[in-house]
């Protein structure tokens, strides 16, 4: 099934290597073409999304939303910037280039596919598995965007791209009992960022909208006792009526209460209780 409601994120730019004529090495690739490719059309209107409302967000992602192959529900989906004259590419690779250039996204910046071609508009498909995960449509001398250039586009969770990509990025994906990766709007969680100070802490994240909950392990105390419900514990007893969720990341459990005031981490070295964010944290 290729299309599904998307998922409000904050994407988290990435560095890419180019090379020195400015595109990325291994951009655009051969490929083997999947069992069933892309056959609808790549000109499909979209809308900026306003609020990152799910609704929004599936319009904003026009021909690419449509495009993925995804196993859960579509990650993120947007349209394209405007830019100035000599911003576009003079081909559709450049455009595939440029769209890694304006908008940063937190994809594979390599191993692209055609996968379509339809008048000034191309579709470019990055695959797991014969099924495409990542679709970005560029368009040739669109209006405010000469050139050729980003017009939409929308991926799967991350959990959905290979570990080679996932493991060298900040967020972790965990598992479920069987071993399969699991949706990131399920269950990740992240080492604090540098820039803030906060490395020594960690953010776990369960769900979204408003059954979202963020938890954070914080042994050095550099959140600040304003930002969590409790003191973090690195050390307890697991509560007579807490649960297995039957998440797992390397070697940590995800235990959890009915009250969901705590979440808790069983590790190899015992049981240790993350307290709940009175709001969500995020460095600034």
């Amino acid at each position: 099934m290729r299309r599904g409601i998307l998922a409000t994120v904050v994407l988290i730019g990435l560095t890419a290597v180019a090379c020195d004529d400015g595109m990325r090495d291994d951009l655009v690739v051969t490929g083997t073409p999947p069992a069933a490719p892309y056959a609808g059309p790549l000109d499909v209107p979209f809308k900026e999304s306003a609020d990152g409302s799910p609704r929004e967000a599936e319009e904003s992602s026009g021909a690419a939303g449509r495009a993925l192959e995804c196993d859960g529900e579509i990650y993120m989906g947007s349209g394209g910037e405007t830019w100035t004259k000599g911003d576009g590419g003079s081909t559709p690779e450049e455009g595939l280039n440029a769209y890694f250039d304006m908008e940063q996204p937190d994809v594979p910046d390599h191993g692209y596919r055609v996968e379509r071609k339809e008048g000034a508009r191309v579709l470019f498909s990055y695959d797991v598995k014969g099924r495409t995960k990542v679709a970005v449509v560029v368009a040739k001398d669109q209006p405010h965007r000469p050139g050729w250039g980003p017009e939409t586009s929308a991926s799967c969770d991350p959990a959905e791209l290979p570990p080679s990509f996932t493991d060298s990025k900040s967020l972790e994906i965990w598992t479920d009992r069987s071993g399969h990766r699991v949706p990131t709007t399920e269950v990740s969680s992240s080492v604090g960022p540098e820039h803030c100070d906060w490395d020594s802490a960690h953010f776990l994240a369960l769900g979204t909208g408003k059954e979202a909950r963020q938890y954070a392990r914080d042994p050095r105390g550099v959140l600040g006792r304003e930002l969590l419900t409790a003191e973090y514990d690195g050390d307890v007893r697991m509560p007579a009526g807490a649960r297995d969720t039957g998440y797992r990341f390397n070697d940590w459990e995800l235990w959890l209460t009915s009250d969901r005031a705590k979440a808790y981490i069983r590790t190899s070295d015992g049981v240790e209780a993350w307290p709940a964010a009175k709001e969500r944290v995020a460095c600034r």
